[in-house]
């Protein structure tokens, strides 16, 4: 029903433009309470209007994780699209809309773009993070020339323009309203991403393995993913009720961190990890493009998982036709290289960030794509997607009916292992983190040909891609070590949090077929992870005496 209420356009000034909204990898994320600053979410929503192509006449996507603060900023933002000239707004039941549902919306509904409200994995509530991220029409994240130019604008911005008047859309059911010029739409947000799965997965033979003797858990950490799984791994495939734990979508998450890890998602992993009762487990994040994956008693390692897919790929209807090429993420490992390398498949390195590989999977370079965050994707969105890569892994095991650990073992027995560990040390006062790094940095000329480990260094960079489909040059992605026998160890400084600075240490050995495979990776890093820490001074310069999470 359209709303007959006038409106006007009011043209708010601002005393001063705020100077702290630069965007990071993934948006600008900033605590709950700093957003409830007045007018400080308008003025980042205004720059961003204002810089994205075709804003004026177009459609926009808008919906989020559901934490603290989604609701109220949707209502804001839509007042500002019809202040805007926006033709059509869509956004979802009760504002739920994952990552990856987001980007297909975008894609399938032929929108301008989308802005996605999530701070992803980091905590929500009054006392917690959120995030606003702008994708542009290919349904990815914005390029970094849309993020500069809104970062610019917000430097100069002087006020911004919002509609009075009319109601806020109802987002309690599907339906159509307006504000203004601007049509409305609510739709129901899971429909979409159900049939977009439907067509890339089998999901009468992933049903017939739900409905045997296969008991798996699935966690949605209270975030984004309830719906989607419960609709897809329950009601669709027959999974019994209760496969899905935490499956209610709240503000605070439930008071937990929606980041599944071994840490975060200690719950699960207890389950898989502690007994045989379960032969599958997996978990998704806030915003749903996130996923861990467990079997019984085997911890899938992310950059494991995108080799085990890539080698796999052609078991699931929507990839039979093979894979156009692969890529990774710098500090994931090199697992996947060597399953492309046998398979015959071109492999790309490029640095942190979806935005890389959006140019590769536009261009047609790529289909599979993954980051060592547990974020995994194709070229059925331009986003990472949780929940498909946890279908993904259903399919091969329905194909397979082979144990999680077997298909592993199996994997590590053709292509050799690469055992990986990321460290991460979070909430470090950032001039302590910046510090560390600063002096590695200075000390890498001198290292190449010394000692490290038991090794030789070979390489000490500061990581730099050239992108081979637009040629653009991206500098400064992190510091790397890479030995004389394949070992490397890369140092990062996190831009996703919202306090103080997260040092990311990775380490990596590479055994062939030949050698053991059936390590503790602790273990079997045990010596870069010494070196790394006696080399950048880590534990003394962060007081930490060991990482916040190890995964």
């Amino acid at each position: 029903m359209t709303s007959s209420n006038p409106v006007s356009i009011r043209q708010i000034s601002l005393a001063q433009p705020f100077t702290d909204q630069k965007p990071g990898t993934s948006g600008l994320r900033k605590s709950s309470r700093q957003f409830q600053t007045p007018h400080y979410l308008e003025s980042f929503i205004e720059a961003s209007l204002q810089v994205l192509p075709g804003v004026a006449g177009g459609t926009l996507v808008v919906g989020g994780d559901g934490r603290y603060g989604n609701r109220a900023a949707i209502s804001v933002i839509a007042r500002m699209a019809a202040a805007h000239g926006v033709a059509r707004l869509i956004t979802t039941t009760g504002g739920i809309l994952s990552t990856p549902a987001a980007s297909h919306l975008i894609r399938q509904h032929g929108a301008v773009g989308g802005v996605i409200l999530s701070a992803s994995h980091n905590p929500g509530g009054p006392d917690g993070d959120f995030g606003v991220k702008i994708n542009g029409a290919n349904g990815g994240p914005t390029p970094e020339s849309i993020t500069d130019a809104i970062y610019a604008a917000t430097l100069e911005l002087g006020g911004y323009r919002i509609c009075a008047g009319g109601s806020d859309p109802d987002l309690s059911a599907p339906g159509r309203s307006s504000i203004g010029d601007l049509q409305v739409e609510v739709i129901d947000g899971v429909d979409d991403y159900v049939a977009l799965m439907q067509r890339l997965f089998d999901f009468d033979q992933i049903g017939d393995l739900l409905r045997g003797d296969f008991p798996m858990a699935f966690d949605a950490m209270h975030a984004v993913t309830g719906p989607y799984a419960s609709r897809i791994l329950e009601e669709l495939l027959g999974a019994p009720a209760g496969t899905v734990r935490n499956g209610i979508p709240l503000e605070d998450f439930g008071g937990g961190h929606p980041d599944p890890n071994l840490t975060y998602a200690h719950d699960l992993a207890e389950l898989l990890m502690g007994s045989d009762a379960y032969k599958f487990g997996a978990a998704c994040d806030g915003d749903g493009d996130r996923n861990m994956v467990l079997g019984a008693r085997c911890f899938v390692n992310p950059s494991d998982s995108l080799a085990v897919l890539t080698a796999n790929a052609t078991l699931a209807p929507g990839y039979a036709d093979g894979l156009a090429g692969v890529a990774r993420s710098m500090p994931t490992s090199a697992a996947a290289d060597v399953v492309a390398k046998e398979l015959g498949l071109a492999c790309f390195e490029t640095p942190t960030g979806w935005k890389f590989f959006g140019n590769l999977l536009d261009a047609g370079r790529i289909t599979l794509c993954g980051e060592e965050s547990f974020g995994t994707g194709s070229n059925h969105i331009r986003e990472k997607d949780g929940l498909w890569a946890v279908l993904f892994w259903l399919q091969i095991l329905a194909r397979k009916r082979e144990p999680v650990s077997r298909i592993m073992a199996e994997h590590w027995s053709r292509f050799g292992r690469h055992y990986y560990s990321r460290h991460d040390y979070e909430a470090i006062p950032s001039e302590a983190a910046h510090a560390l790094y600063a002096r590695v940095k200075t000390m890498q000329p001198a290292l190449v040909g010394q000692a490290f480990a038991g090794r030789s260094v070979a390489t000490a960079d500061d990581f730099a891609y050239t992108d081979p489909v637009d040629g653009s040059l991206t500098t400064g992605q992190g510091l790397r070590l890479l030995l004389d026998d394949g070992s490397r160890v890369v140092l990062r400084l996190s831009g996703t949090g919202t306090q103080g600075a997260t040092l990311r240490v990775y380490l990596e050995s590479y055994v062939p077929p030949s050698g053991n495979l059936s390590q503790d990776p602790q273990i079997a890093l045990g010596e870069l992870i010494t070196a790394i820490d006696q080399l950048a001074e880590i534990r003394s310069r962060t007081c930490m005496e060991q990482p916040t999470v190890i995964t």
